[in-house]
């Protein structure tokens, strides 16, 4: 036996939380009765959303940790002499990346094959935590840092970044954590504040550090790994529908 939420989720139809969201809305029937929140199915039940029926559960969770090299382009398409991520790492079953890395850059790549946890993972208003240490082209000072950590404007983009955590590594290196993913974002900030980025590598997605993984070579998530990822994606799910509803709570008054 499975509660039901679960069930959804790893069916890939939607994440637990919102799950629960449907069965209370009367979206959800099992064996052609209104399901209820908090009960528990078995492989045999007849489930339907919206009419539709919900096949069986889905295949095992993949989810790994690359270690994306130079050069390796982030895209399922053939990019003509360039080298896509999926042809790289020729993986066996049909994965997908969470959040691409550019081109010149390297480090922290998650592949899954679940479209709910991208969903969840790219939602910006969720402020998933990216780590990435930095080579810029020349010492900085400690007002580059400070610039950087209250959050540069891009004229190109025509945004103000989030402010963000920094910190010195070298003369010429630093580490930053952003909780947005702005294209070339980092690059971009750099180039602002009038450094141009020599080497960019990612090192932590959430709960998910790169570790002493080689360059080129993968690893699978391991299950500890995975539900902390899991529950912290409820976790920030809960935070912004509760930032969304009192908004709009304020906006009515």
């Amino acid at each position: 036996m499975l509660r039901l939420n679960k069930y959804l989720s790893e069916a890939g139809v939607c994440s637990r939380r919102e799950a629960d969201r449907l069965i209370e809305q009367g979206r959800v029937k099992v064996d052609g009765t209104p399901a209820t929140v908090g009960m528990q199915v078995d492989e045999h039940a007849q489930i339907t959303v919206d009419g539709k029926a919900v096949g069986e559960k889905k295949q095992k969770t993949i989810l790994i940790a690359v270690n994306k090299p130079r050069g390796i382009v982030c895209s399922e398409a053939h990019q003509g002499n360039d080298t896509n991520i999926i042809e790289f790492l020729q993986y066996p079953k049909r994965i997908t990346y969470m959040g691409r890395l550019d081109k010149d850059s390297e480090g922290l790549l998650l592949m899954t094959n679940r479209g709910d946890l991208i969903n969840e993972m790219m939602r910006a208003a969720h402020y998933h935590e990216k780590e990435y240490e930095v080579v810029v082209d020349r010492p900085f000072t400690d007002r580059f840092l400070n610039d950087l950590a209250a959050g540069v404007y891009l004229k190109e983009l025509d945004v103000t970044t989030r402010p963000c955590q920094v910190q010195r590594l070298g003369k010429r290196k630093f580490s930053i954590v952003l909780t947005q993913g702005l294209n070339r974002q980092i690059r971009r900030m750099c180039g602002e504040l009038g450094y141009h980025v020599q080497e960019l590598k990612r090192t932590r997605i959430m709960n998910i550090r790169l570790g002493h993984l080689k360059t080129g070579t993968w690893r699978n998530v391991t299950e500890e790994e995975l539900q902390e990822l899991l529950y912290l994606l409820e976790e920030s799910g809960a935070e912004a529908a509760e930032t969304a509803e009192t908004a709009e709570t304020e906006g009515a008054e």
